[in-house]
């Protein structure tokens, strides 16, 4: 609803501006407090200092820490070249077929993480294909979950390009791989490094699935986060869950300038 008058204005950035504060900066600020705090009783934290941050940047969590980048990565490298193949295949197919393809790649977010977990712990934990109590089991799981993410980014973006350029190079002899590769994918940098950087911070905040299938040789941060305030150290929880955010904002700018200079490309 459009707003004319300068009070109407003020009292709608008013409200936004309290929704913003309430749902996602107050929790923000409490975990931070909470991350600083050695003790806290009252209405405020007190002992405030950096041990939490100490303990969560050494040992298990470190290490934690160290498996949910790994995993994100390799998780989101993968999903990304699948979800990419998948899209730019699926436009030289029937539109009954590139539904079909949609639903396909769309059905993990549709249903629970948990039963994503189940159902790869089950198809992968016999033979022919013996994931269970390796690493190898959760980046799987990572990647199922994460796949749909970069398919439809991928296809999106295949969606806004004008078909002129791949017609003009086609026109002037370039074959299939040669118009892929120099027409295609160079115009989807931006998408693929959107997708990349969404499929990476979905997999590093990623619990229900990991849970279903970790072996305890490749424990995420997340599920070190949950262990750690199911024993109550909350402190320590709040620390580590800061971490994980900067480490993964971290991530979001690397990534967010390599596609700024790809699309200035």
């Amino acid at each position: 609803m459009l707003v004319w008058t300068g009070r109407g204005r003020a009292v709608v950035l008013a409200v936004f501006a309290l929704f913003v504060l309430v749902v996602f900066a107050a929790p923000v600020a409490t975990v931070v407090a909470a991350a600083l705090a050695g003790r806290w009783t009252g209405p405020l934290p007190s002992r405030l200092g950096l041990a939490n941050f100490r303990h969560a940047l050494s040992g298990e969590e470190a290490a934690s820490l160290s498996v949910s980048l790994q995993t994100a990565l390799l998780a989101g490298a993968v999903a990304l070249v699948l979800g990419t193949w998948a899209a730019i295949g699926a436009r030289e197919t029937p539109k009954w077929f590139r539904r079909c393809t949609d639903a396909v790649f769309h059905l993990p977010v549709a249903v629970p993480s948990v039963a994503i977990g189940l159902g790869v712990l089950i198809v992968f934990n016999r033979q022919p294909i013996l994931l269970g109590g390796t690493k190898w089991i959760v980046i799987v799981a990572h990647t199922v979950l994460v796949l749909a993410y970069s398919y439809s980014g991928v296809s999106a973006a295949l969606d806004r390009l004008d078909p002129a350029y791949r017609q003009a190079a086609e026109s002037l002899g370039a074959g299939p791989v040669r118009v892929l590769t120099r027409i295609t994918l160079p115009l989807l940098l931006p998408a693929l490094g959107a997708a990349a950087g969404l499929a990476i911070a979905l997999s590093m905040g990623e619990l229900g699935a990991t849970v279903m299938v970790y072996p305890a040789t490749w424990k995420t941060l997340p599920v070190t986060i949950f262990s750690a305030t199911d024993r109550g150290d909350v402190f320590d929880a709040a620390a580590d869950t800061t971490v994980l955010v900067a480490v993964t904002l971290v991530a979001l700018l690397v990534l967010g300038r390599i596609r700024g200079r790809a699309a200035l490309r």
